[in-house]
């Protein structure tokens, strides 16, 4: 019977997806509102708007991947054969939980509260905070097609995978604490043009590392 008890990971997941159903069912009754922000640009200023349905749906979209692509990820963990694979499948399904819960409270708050700016000094600490739980994860994260750096070097040499998620996970919490640090203070919007721009210098250094790696890795797999 202990093999069948939720895991409390599995019940996080199934919780925040529940929550977002249900924020996103409550949004859409709401009925209607005056047009409210949906996307973002460059500068941290709205340049898209919608409906409270919009942003139902889309919120509602976000607890459909958190259910699936969280509890695919539970269920593989449970089938691991070993504990390190299972731990670092769990990892995986934090990840996921982590990033799609902060994406989902981060865009609902912004979009409901109508701020049309989010180049300012909560916004970019609130970004910072989730780049910070990100990068805590995401080192930890074993080979799997969903979650991490999935690059096609990463998938084919376990050192790879090994090495570039931990220069993610590394580069991100820099990123996330700094901008914790800099928000009170920083001009903007160039604080928030500084952050985005750092996350995906990260990113393309993780791609880069990952590639190093497995050029260099003699267990590598050919493609």
């Amino acid at each position: 019977m202990s093999g069948r008890r939720l895991h409390p990971a599995d019940i996080a997941t199934a919780l925040s997806a529940s929550g977002m159903a249900a924020a996103a069912a409550c949004i859409a009754l709401a009925g209607p509102a005056r047009s409210l922000p949906i996307h973002y640009g460059w500068d941290g200023t709205a340049d898209a708007f919608g409906t409270r349905g919009t942003v139902a749906f889309m919120l509602g979209l976000l607890a459909f991947l958190t259910a699936a692509l969280g509890m695919g990820m539970g269920i593989a963990a449970r089938g691991a054969v070993d504990a390190s694979r299972a731990r670092a499948l769990r990892a995986g399904q934090l990840l996921i939980l982590v990033s799609l819960t902060a994406v989902a409270v981060l865009a609902t708050t912004a979009s409901l509260t109508g701020v049309t700016n989010v180049a300012d000094e909560a916004p970019t600490a609130a970004l910072g905070l989730m780049l910070l739980l990100i990068g805590a994860v995401v080192g930890r994260v074993g080979p799997n097609p969903i979650a991490g750096v999935r690059t096609p070097w990463a998938l084919k040499s376990r050192l790879a995978w090994d090495r570039s998620n931990r220069l993610a996970g590394r580069l991100l919490s820099l990123i996330g604490l700094s901008a914790l640090i800099a928000a009170p203070f920083a001009p903007q919007p160039l604080a928030f043009q500084v952050v985005i721009a750092a996350v995906l210098l990260a990113a393309a250094a993780a791609v880069f590392e990952s590639w190093r790696v497995w050029d260099k890795d003699p267990d590598r797999q050919p493609f």
